[in-house]
């Protein structure tokens, strides 16, 4: 409906740009000053990235590529892509065996997973698992690799040994994410249409206790500091955190919209949370279990994985097929007194320096383009509001691949 200029509607404008002004003022006072991450760099890869994986013997870090069935791979000292491997149809998970030197990935489309040599850049072999096989994880404790078919409900273990399934494990409706606990001996598997979590002993092969968790879990990653699990909730704009000891949820922590992926760098105790629908990124405190830095990304980021050995994280843009690349290691200033050093990116790509001679301004000028960029958009929700009155849009929900 068209907007008439009556006194009425101009009452209303009038009252929504009051608003918008008097959030800009909230925003300049309660944002912090500036974020302790960093996007480096911005590597361009494959059609629709979306699961990655770190290789710490290469020092590389793999992308599976849904619509282009390749695997790009991208060195973490240029961050530029230095090789693509062909694998099967609709690659979608990656994980990373470190006994092997080898990749696994899921293909959704051809329910295999196809295993790339990391020195040679080629596939070596390719496993029949179920149907639909989405996210996995590796044990490293039995050299295993625990595959989570999300339209047959079930998770294939394969033998890197052998190459072949050695179990299946029945678990709930629509298996997506995956992640292995060390500490326990276990593997936790997001069950995104039943909105629960199994929890899968290794030793045996069967779930020992089903955790519920928010709408639609995706992603989930293991925290070795605190022994917990965070978990993506994707239709509940949550992230989960399960305590391993207990195997129940012990906190639900608000992100962005719609979060899919989940990564922990145990070194600054923080959990990367991708926001499939809000192009960003959360970052969670292990300690606290709240959002301490909200990042810009690229278009719909699906995947995260760190880095151990540069302090950084890559994360897959579904949307506009590329890998943003963050740098953890900044300190991140309080919301209360300034850093005395900002962060400044380096000609080379793939480092970072700091800078001490301007780091109040640095830090101001980086708060503020965070706060410009959000009172932008909070314009044009209110330009959309006067313009069409009552109407929403309703955003579709993440389905599994």
């Amino acid at each position: 409906m068209e907007v008439t200029p009556t006194g009425e509607g101009r009452t209303h404008h009038t009252g929504l740009l009051i608003l918008l002004a008097a959030l800009a003022l909230i925003s300049g006072i309660s944002l912090p000053l500036a974020h302790g991450q960093l996007v480096l760099a911005t590597v361009s890869v494959g059609e629709n990235p979306v699961g990655i994986a770190y290789d710490s013997a290469a020092g590389e870090v793999f992308v599976a590529n849904y619509f282009q069935n390749t695997v790009s791979v991208i060195s973490d000292s240029t961050n530029t892509v230095v090789a693509s491997v062909n694998v099967g149809s609709e690659p979608g998970g990656v994980a990373y065996d470190s006994a092997r030197g080898e990749l696994f990935v899921t293909n959704s489309n051809s329910s295999t997973v196809s295993i790339i040599s990391d020195s040679t850049n080629a596939v070596v072999a390719t496993v029949p698992v179920g149907n639909g096989p989405a996210d996995m994880a590796y044990d490293s404790a039995k050299g295993e690799v625990f595959v989570a078919n999300s339209y047959g409900n079930t998770v294939s273990v394969i033998s890197d040994a052998s190459n072949a399934v050695v179990a299946t494990v029945s678990v709930g409706n629509s298996p997506f994410g995956v992640a292995y606990d060390p500490g326990k001996s276990e593997v936790f598997v997001a069950n995104y249409s039943d909105n629960t979590t199994s929890v899968i002993s290794v030793a045996t092969n069967t779930v020992v206790a089903t955790v519920h968790v928010g709408r639609g879990p995706s992603g989930l990653a293991y925290d070795p500091a605190k022994g917990e699990i965070f978990v993506a909730n994707s239709n509940s704009n949550t992230t989960s955190v399960i305590s391993d000891e207990t195997d129940t949820a012990i906190a639900t922590v608000p992100v962005g919209y719609s979060p899919i992926g989940v990564a922990c760098d145990p070194t600054k105790g923080e959990v990367f949370v991708t926001n499939y629908y809000g192009s960003t990124a959360s970052v969670i405190s292990d300690a606290t279990n709240a959002v301490v830095a909200t990042i810009a990304v690229g278009h719909s980021p699906a995947g995260v994985a760190y880095d151990s050995a540069r302090g950084e994280v890559f994360i897959t843009n579904s949307g506009d097929n590329t890998v943003s690349v963050i740098s953890t290691g900044i300190t991140t200033p309080s919301t209360s007194t300034l850093s005395s050093t900002a962060p400044s990116v380096s000609n080379s790509p793939g480092s970072a320096s700091t800078s001490s001679s301007s780091g109040a301004s640095s830090s101001i000028s980086w708060s503020y383009v965070g706060i410009v960029a959000i009172n932008a958009t909070l314009f044009l929700v209110v330009c959309g509001l006067v313009a069409i009155r009552g109407k929403k849009p309703i955003p579709a929900a993440i389905t599994v691949p």
